[in-house]
């Protein structure tokens, strides 16, 4: 029984429980130490402590940027936004067909179709847009081919997932009232769910469009086209002037698709 000159202290966690935490802290701590002298190890530090010189000599070299260079960059960007549309394109076309096998309230079999389908997403999602053109320019050779394929690749697991995800949460109230019906199941896709998702649909591509001109403007640095491979061909050179170009068109083009996509998004949702 508690002595009333000594009342009880109320504490927010048992003992055992702060030593548990205090445990899981040092164990984090450890953990973190242990990976910064895994990755630092073969660190050569004398290149660190030397590379805020060599960044400024390299930013004084790129600057003024070379705007002649300019008319050598409209063909690699309009490459860029085409392998970017056209993978998006690609990309939608693969991804609408396995979003609805992956989602439980439409896939024709959740035993074999649905895994299969999940296993698709996560695969695309899992390889960068980087890999995927490494590995086209390796079978198909250079080219915005290997490119728009890369893009296309790539996007599927990312409209899959969230268009999978958009089918799931649908409102049931339209769903079984169709049903009640006697409706087919091609009916209830076309009256009850399409309409429902289609909103969300058109988010997505937009969004991943934007996303794709980003990844396209690199992919010519493994030799699928665009800008990437001005860029590559210009830092060869050590033309910084005309590198500062590059990345000015890249960032000029980002923000432009940024303020569309935006736009488009708006306009819809």
């Amino acid at each position: 029984m508690t002595d009333p000159a000594y009342p009880e202290i109320w504490r927010r966690r048992t003992a055992r429980q702060s030593l548990l935490i205090w445990a899981g802290w040092f164990f984090l701590v450890a953990l973190t130490a242990w990976c910064w002298q895994v990755m630092t190890r073969d660190t050569i530090w004398a290149f660190v402590s030397d590379a805020p010189i060599q960044a400024a000599d390299i930013g004084s070299r790129m600057w003024p940027p070379r705007l002649s260079y300019m008319n050598q960059l409209w063909g690699p960007l309009w490459d860029t936004l085409n392998m970017a549309t056209l993978g998006t394109i690609l990309g939608v076309i693969l991804a609408v067909p396995v979003a609805f096998l992956a989602a439980r309230n439409t896939t024709p079999s959740a035993l074999v179709l649905r895994p299969v389908a999940l296993f698709i997403i996560v695969a695309s999602r899992s390889i960068n847009s980087l890999i995927w053109a490494l590995l086209l320019v390796a079978i198909m050779g250079p080219g915005l081919l290997a490119g728009v394929i890369a893009i296309g690749l790539r996007s599927i697991g990312f409209i899959g997932k969230l268009l999978y995800e958009a089918i799931e949460e649908v409102d049931t109230a339209p769903v079984e009232a169709i049903t009640a019906t006697g409706a087919s199941h091609a009916q209830l896709l076309d009256y009850a769910i399409v309409p429902q998702v289609l909103p969300a649909f058109w988010g997505i591509t937009v969004f991943r469009w934007d996303i794709n001109i980003r990844e396209s403007a690199i992919l010519g640095l493994v030799g699928a086209g665009g800008l990437g491979l001005k860029l590559q061909s210009s830092l060869n050179v050590l033309a910084w002037p005309q590198v500062t170009m590059i990345l000015i068109v890249i960032l000029a083009t980002v923000i432009m698709s940024e303020w569309v996509s935006a736009r488009v998004r708006r306009a819809i949702i």
